[in-house]
């Protein structure tokens, strides 16, 4: 069998180890070298090119189906809980919390959800209405159904490192925000982010009003391709007079954006990530789909 490896960024050392045991089986083995940001980043077009007969992608969980042979394997990782402890003085206050991690400590739930009960705690995890696939999963572009979540708990508690995943719920909630990171073995509220990210967004809204002629940036990555919402954001924007391009890219660059002099400002299609995490890589705005519909309803109402 021909298969293409794809590993992410964190993962690609272990590339040769898993292409010198899969061909030791009698296959054929080749190796993806490009970039790859997660599930919705599946190499499917260097695997067709190939003749690959299945891509074999490492680290993540299935995120949507696609018409490839593909085989998911999802990188686990066992973390000690000692940190937990360290949680409980900011939950005093809190009797249900919403609990999320990645999936490579879902395996770990169980045990942390046991903790809690045991210290009190009535602990939900957010449950799956996109692309994640299992309780308590958290990516970082699906949160579940943490919004609905958000009305009926005191506290959310994220168990992982960093803050790339939990970003996504938090901008989705209003409650207290912990991230619980056992690899920093610490534990702090988040909650303070969201006024920054609100600021933000309403600094692109306004320094946006006077653009006339908007970039609507697509990607053709498998799991981010929408070329539905960018015709509708394009029709919407020439509806209100004003001028607009669909610009195509696999993967977004963004010193080649910045060449394109006569936009200004960019609709982002792609991952929802895009216009949180990346505002700062171009000198114009990089409005969401939402912003660019506040842009234009509030250009309406100055019209009048």
């Amino acid at each position: 069998m021909r298969i293409l490896l794809q590993f992410p960024e964190g993962l690609k050392q272990h590339a040769l180890e898993h292409a010198k045991r899969l061909e030791s089986e009698g296959n054929e083995v080749f190796v993806s070298a490009s970039p790859s940001f997660g599930a919705c980043d599946l190499a499917i077009d260097e695997a067709r090119r190939i003749g690959a007969d299945k891509l074999v992608h490492f680290g993540h969980a299935e995120f949507h189906r696609v018409d490839f042979n593909v085989e998911y394997v999802p990188y686990t990782m066992d973390v000690k809980l000692d940190v937990l402890g360290g949680s409980l003085p900011y939950l005093e206050a809190f009797k249900s919390v919403c609990l999320m991690t990645t999936v490579q400590h879902v395996h770990q739930l169980p045990d942390i959800v046991r903790f809690y009960e045991r210290n009190g705690k009535s602990v939900v995890l957010n449950r799956p209405n996109g692309f994640a696939k299992q309780a308590g999963q958290l990516l970082g572009c699906d949160s579940g159904n943490v919004t609905v979540l958000d009305r009926s708990v005191d506290a959310f508690v994220y168990f992982g490192g960093g803050i790339f995943h939990p970003l996504g719920a938090l901008l989705q909630t209003t409650k207290p925000f912990l991230v619980v990171d056992p690899f920093l073995n610490s534990v702090r509220r988040i909650d303070g982010m969201r006024e920054e990210y609100r600021k933000s967004s309403r600094g692109k809204v306004l320094a946006s009003l006077g653009a006339k002629r908007f970039g609507i940036l697509v990607s053709t990555k498998n799991g981010q391709y929408n070329m539905q919402l960018a015709r509708l954001l394009k029709g919407k924007i020439e509806a209100s007079g004003l001028s607009s391009a669909i610009l195509v890219s696999n993967t977004l660059d963004f010193e080649s954006l910045a060449n394109m002099l006569e936009f200004d400002a960019f609709v982002n299609t792609a991952c929802p990530r895009i216009a949180i995490d990346d505002t700062d890589r171009l000198r114009k705005p990089l409005l969401s789909a939402n912003e660019l519909m506040e842009v234009l309803k509030l250009k309406e109402e100055s019209k009048g």
